[in-house]
């Protein structure tokens, strides 16, 4: 099998570019000093301090991923990654065809360990098929123009099929809409606005983990307490939803959030604009973030202020897991499992095959509580390791994945 990969690595200067789930786009976020993107003075319309809605949000979305959190997935029990909850599957006989194949990619970016962690396991799954005789990778490097540049250049390579993971929503649309009627496209990761794509693979969304983070805050800070929210940066679907439904939680109960700001996913600054609301407000009772690639550094602001960690939800990043368990915090992570990275290569085979896919393939994606926390602890995993991997039985595991066996 020859793989032909195209990308850019920082090395370990990547390590500081971490934004918990797929969220990093070329899109520069619109900041200020800790004053607030939506500070106190500013409550909105909700008067909770979590301004208006987003022009993301949708209901009918929205109560479905409500009501695909405590359903049943389909497949097989040891492989979420091969799962999905209530599939509409569809016929792909019009795709099969005899192999070996060449399957193609267009990648948003590598530029976060949540995407590194993917990408890694991407290539492992490859590995195991020997019909795939050819693997074409193309790095967008956080770029709308370049993976724009990048789908019409796979185009041209003779793919049998493509597999897309959308830097930003809007802007990749029209690209992936040309793309579909020449080779079948899988989209992955971030959606698009077009259903064109044979199939579009997530877990449940950001709805979900949005729910769940706040959910739990709602529920362990007592009336009245103050909230920060800490978001990434605007314009990405499963980041935009994930606030959505925050917002929908915070706005029922008896919290007021005190202030939303953008990090830029980085941890100084994250660090920074905690310290700050501690610093005006006295106490913060609740971080919510929409990532928890930064969730220590928010963390040890509250330590370096000689204060107590109030309740805070991270991710499944191996730092947080470790902290949390260490520092015995009250605490919740939400997820958008890394191990959907395999999912879009066996995809591409099935459709290939002619087997029937879901038109929406939506992945498990389970929270880890504290009664769970032990199990998803990875001794001799670098810290931005991600737990729920699915990469355990892949080869070259653990040290492929920077890891000690």
């Amino acid at each position: 099998m020859q793989i032909a990969s195209r990308r850019l690595f920082a090395g370990a200067a990547l390590a500081g570019l971490v934004l918990a789930v797929a969220a990093c786009t070329s899109d520069t976020p619109t900041t200020s000093a800790p004053s607030g993107s939506t500070p106190a003075a500013e409550a909105g319309a909700s008067g909770k301090g979590t301004g208006e809605q987003s022009k993301f949000f949708v209901q009918a979305d929205y109560d479905a991923q409500m009501a695909m959190r405590t359903a049943q997935p389909t497949g097989p029990v040891d492989k979420p990654w091969e799962q999905s909850i209530d599939p509409e599957l569809i016929d792909t006989a019009a795709y099969k065809k005899p192999g070996p194949y060449h399957l193609c990619f267009s990648n948003a970016a590598v530029n976060n360990a949540w995407r590194q962690v993917g990408w890694k396991s991407m290539q492992a799954e490859v590995s195991l098929h020997k019909e795939i005789k050819t693997f074409t990778a193309l790095d967008a490097e956080g770029k709308d123009d370049k993976q724009i540049s990048d789908i019409a250049e796979l185009q041209t390579k003779g793919c049998d099929a493509l597999i897309i993971s959308p830097n930003t929503t809007a802007t990749l649309t029209p690209a992936v809409s040309g793309a579909c009627p020449k080779v079948p496209v899988i989209v992955f990761d971030r959606g698009v606005q077009t259903d064109c794509p044979v199939t579009f693979i997530k877990p449940i969304g950001g709805y979900a983990f949005g729910a769940e983070a706040a959910e739990f805050l709602v529920g362990k800070v007592p009336p009245g307490g103050k909230i920060l929210a800490l978001r990434i940066l605007p314009g990405v679907d499963v980041l935009e939803t994930r606030w959505s439904a925050a917002k929908v939680a915070f706005d029922k109960s008896e919290l007021k959030v005190v202030g939303v700001e953008f990090t830029d996913g980085d941890a100084a600054k994250t660090k920074s604009i905690v310290t700050d609301y501690i610093q005006r407000y006295g106490k913060i009772d609740g971080v919510w973030m929409d990532a928890g690639a930064t969730a220590v550094a928010a963390v040890e602001a509250f330590e370096d202020a000689g204060q107590p960690v109030p309740p805070i939800n991270g991710e499944d990043q191996e730092d947080f897991l470790k902290k949390w368990s260490e520092a015995k915090l009250t605490a919740i992570a939400p997820t958008y499992p890394t191990y959907q990275w395999r999912t879009p290569i066996i995809a591409a085979l099935k459709i290939l095959n002619g087997e029937q896919v879901p038109k929406v393939w939506n992945l498990p994606q389970p929270a880890i509580t504290q009664d769970k926390l032990a199990s998803y602890l990875r001794p001799g995993m670098p810290p931005l390791h991600y737990a729920l991997c699915g990469c355990e039985n892949l080869p070259g595991y653990p040290e492929k994945w920077g890891g000690t066996s």
